[in-house]
């Protein structure tokens, strides 16, 4: 255990900024500037340095926290909490929420100081947090989080070259392949279609490969062979790359998959892939970890591997983070960094893997034997490595549906894929110079 540098001095200070701070929603200790559409900033009274200097941060007097997460998760951080309560005194209440829907309740309870002191959502939604002042940087813990987490999951946990999340999971999909009818894994998608040229046969239900064809969060891939949603790592609305060489040749490439896969796009449903996978006649899925548990109890004998290259090029996968946050409104902010810390620790990921099977982003925790031994997981880290996590703007909202269309029309009509992405990416520019996106 660390020792705690709890000097009289920040007691005092404590005390009387708790004194004169008539405002729950408040940050005792700290100052505060919480308007909506900045950036709230929240400082540790003893921050002169951080952790990586020895010092531990110093909770608030009486100090209490809760926190939000999502059901699935609850054995993991009700574990966690009560060894961080045993440690540190601290009383950690959970309440279940959806990682999806914390940053919309957080904007309605935050101000009003009833929002969770310490949140966890994809990182995808830290644009709109951010904007909307709910959460606190990552400075305490900085230098730690960085050196500790893989450089993908850092990159999508900050927003605008500030560090806000302390990284606790990764998640993307990969190629789940069933051994009884396909031994190895294809490494290009050049072996794909030459073996379903030999396997198809769409009266029986017999396919060599599916993803959801008019998602393009599982179409990303095909873009990424030298295009890009938005550059400076997804920060810059005004550098579009849905439209440039590589993105044209790519998409070129899924319309010719037409010829392998001879269903409109909309036919190829998550239900109706996993169908098939399960009743093996489906060869190859492209796929999440949120399959893995259905494919096991279905007694299928199946690996996981990288996706196959496209056009001679790795394909990267959209990847999201999740990570714990403090909400800029808490009462007790030192409080709620020492949890997010302890709670995202190399320990904790660890912990989190073998009660729920999330993929560590910790650098070392992805590395140890117990990850690393299991094949499945071992398949998904591998193609997070070569993943892009999804932008985290707010002007991301306005990608999907005109991107959507843009892949439809040439699967299912045969439009040109030059013509179709510069279509969707004027569509794009349009809202992003126009209404903000919602």
């Amino acid at each position: 255990m660390k020792k705690w540098f709890v000097m009289t001095l920040i007691v005092a200070l404590f005390v009387v900024a708790a004194c004169g701070n008539g405002n729950k929603g408040g940050n005792e200790g700290n100052t505060s500037t919480n308007t909506p559409g900045n950036t709230a900033t929240n400082t540790p009274s003893n921050n002169a340095g951080g952790e990586e200097d020895g010092e531990e941060i110093t909770p608030e007097p009486g100090a209490k926290l809760l926190v939000w997460e999502s059901k699935e998760e609850r054995p993991f951080v009700e574990a966690i909490a009560k060894e961080f309560t045993e440690k540190y005194g601290i009383e950690v209440k959970f309440e279940e929420l959806g990682a999806a829907d914390q940053v919309g309740k957080l904007i309605s309870d935050g101000p009003a100081g009833l929002g969770a002191d310490v949140v966890l959502f994809p990182h995808d939604n830290l644009g709109k947090a951010v904007s909307a002042g709910l959460v606190l940087p990552n400075d305490f813990y900085e230098e730690q989080s960085r050196a500790e987490n893989s450089e993908l999951a850092i990159n999508a946990v900050s927003y605008d070259g500030v560090l806000y999340g302390y990284p606790r999971s990764v998640e993307t999909y990969a190629l789940f392949y069933n051994k009884a009818l396909i031994p190895e894994a294809p490494k290009t998608f050049e072996e794909v279609v030459e073996f379903a040229k030999t396997y198809n046969d769409p009266k029986a239900n017999k396919f060599a490969l599916m993803w959801e064809v008019g998602n393009f969060y599982f179409n990303y891939p095909f873009i990424s062979t030298g295009g890009y949603v938005y550059g400076d790592n997804g920060q810059n609305k005004d550098d579009i790359g849905l439209n440039n060489e590589g993105a044209v040749k790519g998409l070129e490439f899924y319309g010719s998959l037409k010829n392998i896969l001879p269903m409109n796009s909309g036919d190829v449903t998550y239900d109706i892939k996993k169908g098939l996978f399960m009743g093996g006649t489906l060869a190859l899925d492209i796929n999440g970890p949120w399959t893995i548990k259905e494919y096991k109890d279905a007694g299928i004998d199946f690996g996981v591997a990288p996706l196959p290259s496209i056009n001679g090029q790795p394909a990267s996968s959209f990847s999201g983070i999740k990570a714990w946050y403090v909400n800029s409104f808490s009462e007790y902010p030192n409080a709620a960094r020492l949890f997010a810390r302890y709670a995202s620790t190399k320990e904790a990921q660890l912990k989190d893997f073998e009660i729920t099977g999330a993929l560590p982003a910790n650098k070392d925790a992805a590395a140890d034997p117990s990850v690393q031994s299991d094949e499945i997981v071992k398949g998904f880290l591998q193609q997070f490595e070569q993943s892009t996590p999804m932008p985290s703007i707010p002007e991301m909202g306005n990608v999907w549906s005109p991107i959507a269309a843009a892949f439809s029309d040439v699967w299912n009509s045969g439009k040109n894929a030059k013509d179709a992405l510069d279509n969707a990416v004027q569509q794009i520019k349009d809202a992003n110079n126009g209404a903000a996106a919602q």
